[in-house]
């Protein structure tokens, strides 16, 4: 890719600008899990066929990711992610609309990959981001993501508290989002394909150092998921705690993630990827074990914390490998977000299925040893640290360091 010369002053503002991406994205994720209990009776469906429902997003996402290279390369990167953007938040109208399960099924694949075309195209940008500055954003980045995430599900609670239509909220929210989403993109960095550049494929399979790279990332958000979904049922199940308390752990693991994010950059820059992703992992493979091991609720909270607080920067960090392990950075953050988005589908039903199999306690015994990848195998993220800052006249201006 090729562009105008960037100095630092342009770059900072468009490291805020794609932070404001992350934020919508990640407000409309918010908006729409808030109310999936009013699209269920909309359209009708029991628990079962939503579970299925809710597998399209993934299916979608993981159709469609490969694409935005080649969106990207055509339209430019300003552009493509300016278009991208928007179909994701305007999709967010959709699934609130389907009368059946057939519509609401076709709804959640249409949802999945604009949001995963979307995804891949903000991330790219972020790495590029990180690359002329020379100092990590990318944690920052996915902490933005999960503000945006929590200021949506605040609005979506507030809206089904009042009893409002899904159809309105999810109407009015697309059309702020939308306007959000596309101005924050006039100030992204407008990376145009050379002249000489081979356009990527549309689709073709990610290259051997984004499925390493994505293994760990896939590590890293099966425990996410199962803490999610889970951490709330064994605080309830098996260490008797009330209702208020076992989802206050739910609460408290999604926060600790989120302060975690937005603080590891800098634990980033100090530190380098490949130490940052081993402490996480011995953090959280002690928090797994102190999960197994609790024999009070007040122990299990402080283990999921500490979950949390482990894997809070793998992902991030893994995208950032990603960007930087080939000459096609889309295609191999394609590849990564497949595995991750595979991961965050695959993680809640395997810890069920393996609990009534065996139980809760067995079940996160195995988050516990992936955590235990994430020390063995970080070392795959070495691509994902960067030279040291430039300093003086060497910084004044950033050109696209690709020919």
């Amino acid at each position: 890719m090729s562009g105008v010369v960037y100095d630092q002053r342009q770059v900072r503002r468009a490291r805020y600008a794609v932070a404001a991406v992350f934020t919508v994205h990640g407000a409309v994720t918010g908006s729409f899990a808030t109310r999936v209990p009013w699209i269920q009776e909309h359209a009708s469906v029991s628990a079962g066929q939503l579970g299925l429902a809710l597998a399209f997003p993934a299916l979608g996402a993981s159709v469609a990711m490969p694409l935005a290279g080649s969106i990207s390369h055509r339209f430019g990167a300003r552009n493509a992610l300016r278009g991208l953007i928007a179909l994701w938040t305007l999709a967010l109208i959709l699934p609130s609309l389907a009368p059946n399960l057939l519509t609401l099924c076709l709804a959640l694949f249409v949802y999945g990959a604009t949001a995963g075309m979307s995804d891949v195209a903000m991330n790219a940008l972020g790495v590029e981001v990180e690359n002329r500055l020379s100092r990590s954003i990318m944690s920052g980045l996915h902490g933005m993501w999960s503000a945006g995430a929590l200021v949506g599900s605040a609005a979506g609670t507030l809206a089904a508290h009042l009893g409002a239509d899904a159809r309105l909220h999810h109407a009015l929210a697309a059309a702020v989002l939308t306007v959000l989403g596309v101005a924050a993109c006039a100030w992204v960095l407008d990376l145009q394909p050379a002249e000489d550049e081979e356009p990527p494929p549309r689709f073709a399979l990610p290259p051997k150092s984004a499925l390493v790279i994505g293994a760990v990332g896939f590590c890293a958000v099966f425990a996410e998921g199962a803490s999610l979904d889970w951490s709330a049922v064994y605080l309830r199940d098996r260490l008797d705690s009330s209702a208020g308390l076992a989802a206050a752990c739910t609460t408290g693991f999604t926060f600790t993630m989120a302060i975690a994010r937005i603080a590891g950059d800098k634990v980033v820059d100090r530190f380098g990827s490949v130490r940052t992703v081993r402490v996480g992992g011995v953090l959280a493979a002690l928090g797994g074990l102190l999960i197994v091991v609790a024999d009070h609720p007040a122990a299990a909270m402080a283990g999921f914390a500490l979950m949390g607080l482990g894997i809070a920067v793998v992902v991030p960090l893994c995208f950032a490998a990603a960007g930087r392990s080939g000459a096609n950075p889309s295609l191999a953050i394609a590849g990564v977000a497949t595995i991750t988005y595979t991961s965050g589908l695959v993680a809640p039903g395997a810890i069920g299925g393996l609990a009534q199999a065996t139980s809760l306690v067995v079940s996160f015994a195995l988050v516990t040893v992936l955590a235990c990848g994430l020390v063995l195998f970080a070392g795959v993220l070495r691509a994902g640290d960067r030279d040291r800052p430039k300093v003086g006249a060497e910084a004044a201006a950033v050109p696209d360091p690709r020919p």
